[in-house]
């Protein structure tokens, strides 16, 4: 099971969205049959195997095993991942294009820029992942309190020199050798994103583990 699965075809999107469905893949972040569900969600067996049938189809959920139990044959599922975000290609001609602005204080440039990241990051953990390879990722999250919106900009401006400075310094992009042997400009490309936003003033609660058992 990943721990987060990035779905990209609008079908799968749709399927996922449905409230049923999702309290359904919550359920299944621990195997489970359509019998076990049903107790759960509060609904007949055969509605939840309908729902489990278009989730199975869409491959959001996935066959654990099979158990024998008289002249039945109960299916256990499992999600295919504790958690699922929603590409921006899975809206392909509606998504948006981080090339259409140029303003580095644009907020539609940075949810451009967001949205291109989950679309990115998720073909790279399914490419690593079907490689079983580990993915190089570096990532910095916290919070800090400006008093003015003159220091929030004189951050922001010594930030961009500090990153600037930084990239000049490592980027591999000239030509000749470099001192390991190995020749400039053959090092494998990384994307570079810094971002500064206000912080919600009530912040998203996520779901805990804790929260589903109490269900």
């Amino acid at each position: 099971m990943l721990e987060i699965e990035v779905i990209e075809d609008p079908a799968a999107a749709e399927a996922s969205l449905d409230p049923i469905r999702t309290r359904i893949l919550r359920e299944l972040s621990k195997p489970g049959s359509a019998t076990q569900l049903a107790a759960k969600v509060g609904l007949p067996r055969q509605k939840v195997n309908y729902h489990l049938k278009a989730l199975e189809r869409h491959g959001l959920v996935e066959l654990v095993e099979e158990r024998r139990k008289g002249n039945v044959t109960e299916r256990v599922l499992q999600a295919t991942a504790a958690s699922y975000l929603i590409s921006p290609v899975a809206l392909a001609s509606v998504a948006p294009d981080p090339h259409r602005f140029s303003d580095r204080f644009s907020a539609f440039w940075l949810l451009a820029l967001a949205g291109r990241m989950v679309q990115e990051m998720g073909k790279l953990i399914a490419g690593a992942a079907a490689a079983r390879q580990k993915l190089a990722t570096f990532a910095i999250d916290g919070e800090i309190t400006f008093r003015t919106a003159a220091d929030r900009a004189a951050f922001a401006e010594e930030l961009g020199v500090a990153v600037t400075r930084l990239v000049d310094k490592y980027h591999d992009g000239g030509s000749g050798t470099r001192r390991s042997g190995t020749p400039a400009g053959s090092g494998r490309k990384h994307r570079l994103v810094v971002a500064l936003h206000p912080v919600l003033k009530t912040p998203i609660k996520p779901f805990s583990a804790k929260e589903q058992d109490n269900d």
